[in-house]
């Protein structure tokens, strides 16, 4: 009978998913033989407080301090980095390479920044360097798009990439809540850390956009690639006229591969609720991709915690597995074998939701709209619900406009002393976004006007548009477009 083979394995950290990858691995020991054709033994684990860490395991004789214990066994054949950070984790991930050694990852923050790198040397060693749980937690996406995705041209992807932000953002939508609120329940259940900077700026979700943007573009695109806005400005306000406009708020991260350059970035999206992300609640996490082939596919799961992170780290200690026993280590490394260029986020078209408070009186209006036309920023509509005294708050559904073009306007309609202030911008995705409640205030046009408002509806085409103004009975301004 065959010797049975063992695959020893080397741990750097032992915190959350760390201590989710020991359980995993422990819980898998009496199906590791048929699965794989051999036994896998976590070896070594490096942490920095062995008293914490020998409380986590069976055998504390396993933990140690020195990085070389790991580093220089040659019996260690699968290296896992689950320290987090940069450094010592970049450090520590090229040297097991060098020395002969393959890498499984969940490092976010180094593959988004250092991943070309990192690859790099994995091939000339001709190693593995696997980091599924770097970009959804449990959901499987870097594998699915670089293998079972591999015939299709990937032409974009969206998704909610963090799991705090869209608990969050539930909250606010079904509950009610104000983000600080919201924010302060998720830290209080474990969701967002004491400090949220990462998850609610948008920098968490960003990182996760550059790695499968990479992968799935066959093009480089770093961190620093990507546009990030946060969650931080979106009110309860915001959320109300989402839900009147047939919508939903998420913190998307986007990334597109176009023929002008490959679009990346994350930021709060009025999204149509037939979309299937607009489902997506709680932390639950999902990636939508298209592709010439496959056309529009969606995966969807946890995307952080301890075992549902495990979970991919563990698949791709498996794979490795495979790989050492069938001598074919390094087969799938770097896909990026193209090099398109970054397109500017100010070149970037988006279509805008615009929050805004005017003063009630005549000629505001067509100031407004003359600043949106003078910065080729198409209204496709216009209305208001609220009057507060002096001043009256309206929403400006844009046309598809160039950023640059966008942000021109908003700068100058900022410094207008009719204007009060600017709530809210927020980008729009989806083709069928519309005022839906526009027939409920069509029909209460009388009294809206009664009572001093300026009932507005704007259906603006992109070119010939002449305003017609007239006087109704209670002297409020009408404002129609007319069409040719």
């Amino acid at each position: 009978m065959a010797e049975e083979r063992v695959i020893k394995i080397g741990m750097l950290g032992l915190g959350t998913v760390g201590t989710g990858v020991y359980k995993v691995l422990k819980s898998q020991q009496e199906e590791m033989l048929p699965k794989l054709g051999a036994r896998v033994e976590l070896k070594k684990i490096l942490v920095r407080n062995v008293e914490k860490a020998a409380a986590k395991v069976d055998d504390p004789s396993i933990i140690t301090t020195s990085f070389e214990e790991i580093a220089n066994d040659p019996e260690i054949e699968i290296v896992v980095e689950v320290m987090g950070g940069k450094q010592p984790a970049m450090n520590y991930i090229l040297a097991c390479l060098d020395a002969g050694k393959n890498v499984v990852t969940a490092n976010k923050d180094l593959v988004a920044s250092e991943g070309k790198k990192i690859l790099a040397t994995a091939k000339r060693n001709g190693k593995d360097f696997l980091y599924e749980a770097s970009v959804a937690g449990g959901i499987p996406i870097i594998r699915p798009v670089k293998q079972c995705l591999a015939a299709n041209h990937i032409t974009e992807l969206m998704g909610i990439f963090n799991g705090t932000t869209n608990f969050i953002l539930t909250k606010m939508s079904q509950e009610g809540m104000e983000f600080g609120d919201a924010l302060r329940l998720a830290q209080d259940m474990g969701y967002a850390e004491a400090d949220p900077t990462a998850d609610v700026e948008g920098l968490d979700a960003g990182r996760k956009v550059a790695i499968l943007a990479s992968a799935a573009f066959n093009s480089r695109v770093t961190f620093e690639d990507v546009y990030t806005e946060g969650i931080t400005k979106i009110t309860a306000t915001d959320i109300e006229y989402a839900k009147e406009m047939g919508c939903t708020i998420k913190l998307l991260g986007v990334a597109k591969d176009t023929p002008e350059g490959i679009e990346a970035r994350v930021h709060p999206m009025l999204i149509d609720s037939n979309h299937p992300l607009a489902t997506v609640n709680d932390s639950y996490n999902a990636v939508f991709l298209t592709g010439d082939a496959v056309q529009d596919t969606m995966f969807y799961g946890r995307g952080a915690g301890e075992l549902p992170t495990a979970s991919a780290v563990v698949g791709d200690i498996f794979d490795v597995v495979r790989n050492i026993l069938w001598n074919c280590c390094g087969r799938i490394g770097c896909t990026c074998y193209r090099e398109c260029p970054i397109k500017r986020v100010g070149e970037i078209k988006s279509k805008y939701f615009v929050r805004m408070q005017i003063e009630n009186r005549y000629g505001t209006l067509a100031s407004v709209a003359s600043v949106f036309g003078n910065n080729k920023v198409s209204i496709a509509q216009m209305l208001q619900k609220r009057v507060n005294g002096k001043y009256a708050e309206i929403v400006v559904i844009t046309d598809e406009v160039k950023e640059r073009h966008f942000e021109d306007a908003m700068q100058i309609l900022g410094g207008m002393s009719m204007i009060q202030e600017i709530s809210s911008t927020i980008r729009v995705y989806y083709e069928n976004v519309t005022i839906q409640s526009h027939a409920k205030w069509k029909k209460n046009r009388e009294s809206c006007l009664h009572e001093g408002a300026l009932f507005l509806e704007f259906h603006m085409a992109k070119s010939n548009i002449e305003m017609q103004r007239k006087r109704n009975r209670d002297g409020a301004l009408d404002c129609y477009p007319k069409f040719k």
